[in-house]
């Protein structure tokens, strides 16, 4: 068993760790000015007073939301590189594959992927949630699904950065309205363009439908095929990753899924 430390002695350490604090800093302070060496010792007392047990906590309870939760990332806090430095990095992965960047067939290679890396991951310029904002509510009091399947899209695994493609289907019980159909396939866009998981772009796709058109349900399938499977690790060409989300009735209610899934499977039967 541990023994208790002794309060005393331990107060003894903090103190003549502080001592060694002021020693270091007017050690330093050598050749400062007086504003220098005033900015010093305010920096020192609160490093000191941070550590002070008597103080009271400020932490707050909660953690702050973290960056890979928010739809599009910071890109101010990220500190986007120019063109000249993605091209140069694009440069040094050739180098670093074996090749030579300066050779003809590659000279202009890093200008090309830079410009198809815009595209490729132009979803992090989408705001998915404007997408919807346009409703029309003129529907003549539809009131029944929508579904809106077979969306193609394309994106990167975010651990390889190797590309995975598929299917998206949609369904949804509008309530204030409708949205236009292509709207629904640009959503999935803005998500699929960006480095992701399957399951995380399938949350996504539900959850901005759910906030924004408020919908009594909806239902969101992908179906994909991973290069990063495919092409590297288990080299299994040809498996499908199927992943869902369901929303309101559609999560309530069994048989809305059933329903949902036959549509899908089979339109006509």
């Amino acid at each position: 068993m541990y023994a208790k430390p002794d309060s005393t002695t331990m107060k003894a350490r903090v103190a003549k760790a502080g001592d060694a604090m002021d020693a270091a800093l007017k050690s330093l302070s050598y050749g400062m000015s007086d504003d220098e060496r005033r900015m010093s010792a305010v920096g020192l007392q609160g490093m000191r007073g941070a550590n002070d047990p008597g103080r009271p906590d400020t932490t707050p309870d909660v953690a702050p939301l973290p960056e890979s939760a928010q739809r599009v990332p910071n890109e101010v806090a990220l500190g986007r590189p120019s063109r000249q430095e993605a091209e140069a990095a694009v440069r040094t992965l050739l180098r670093w594959a074996g090749d030579d960047p300066t050779r003809e067939g590659l000279i202009d290679t890093p200008a090309r992927v830079v410009k198809a890396y815009e595209q490729i991951f132009g979803g992090y310029r989408m705001d998915a949630d404007a997408l919807l904002e346009r409703v029309f509510e003129d529907v003549e009091g539809y009131s029944d699904a929508v579904l809106v399947r077979d969306i193609p899209f394309y994106s990167h695994c975010e651990h390889h950065m190797v590309p995975f493609m598929g299917l998206a289907h949609i369904a949804y019980y509008p309530t204030k309205g409708v949205v236009g159909l292509s709207k629904l396939a640009r959503v999935v866009d803005a998500f699929a363009r960006r480095l992701q998981t399957q399951e995380t772009m399938t949350a996504q796709i539900a959850d901005t439908i759910e906030s924004i058109l408020q919908p009594r349900g909806c239902a969101v399938m992908v179906e994909a095929e991973h290069l990063c499977m495919a092409m590297r690790g288990v080299q299994k060409a040809g498996v499908s990753t199927i992943t869902t989300q369901f929303r309101g009735v559609y999560k309530s209610d069994p048989n809305e899924q059933v329903r949902f899934l036959t549509f899908v499977r089979n339109p006509k039967g």
